[in-house]
């Protein structure tokens, strides 16, 4: 694994220490090397879901990084909003953007000491190099009864990860579920992941 931002490295990323080296160097461009460059367009489904299933605040936006799911919500209406992510740098650009109400450096994968909340949503952490099934039972935990969640797992991901599994053995602690598969990018992207899937995870907490 290099540290030079891209998607290949993201994808390559081994350790939360990898991750911390690669959104430090690529905070301050992201939204313009990637977000814009590649046509991202997971932030903007994942904020389609979460309105049209009438999803409500406060809630947490996982793996934030720069914003890009906070700006949607925000121009959704929605909040308040809570940022968490694993960099302090792509936290600093997403807080100056002001739509957050806090912005929290934390591991998902660990116990986290925050919320309740009554919505909780991700684009692009679960997925390759970055964050597996193990991320979900935390989150369960901080969220309230009833709470929506919206999250994009990779799709690819999904299958390899054993997130199918990890729903499945859930089914006394979460109800209304349900998923939809879109594009990751549109057609700027580059060749080689322009149709890469997302699997669309939405479910309430029993």
């Amino acid at each position: 694994m290099t540290d030079e931002p891209d998607l290949k490295s993201a994808y390559a990323l081994n350790t939360p220490d990898d991750a911390k080296r690669l959104y430090a160097a690529w905070a301050e461009t992201y939204d313009s090397d990637f977000g814009e460059a590649q046509g991202y367009l997971s932030p903007r489904e994942v904020v389609r879901v979460f309105a049209q299933a009438g999803g409500q605040g406060p809630v947490l936006d996982v793996g934030a990084g720069t914003g890009l799911v906070g700006e949607g919500l925000a121009a959704a209406g929605v909040g308040p909003i809570d940022a968490l992510d694993l960099s302090d740098e792509m936290l600093t650009v997403a807080r100056s953007k002001g739509v957050y109400r806090e912005t929290i450096a934390a591991d998902v994968t660990q116990p986290l000491s925050i919320g309740p909340y009554r919505g909780i949503i991700s684009a692009g952490t679960f997925t390759m190099g970055h964050v597996g099934p193990e991320g979900i039972p935390p989150l369960l935990e901080i969220a309230e009864v009833g709470c929506l969640f919206v999250i994009s797992v990779n799709a690819k991901h999904f299958e390899s990860a054993g997130f199918e599994a990890l729903f499945a053995g859930l089914d006394t602690e979460i109800h209304e579920f349900s998923f939809e598969d879109v594009r990751i990018y549109s057609d700027k992207a580059d060749l080689s992941h322009r149709y890469d899937t997302a699997r669309l995870v939405q479910f309430r907490k029993a």
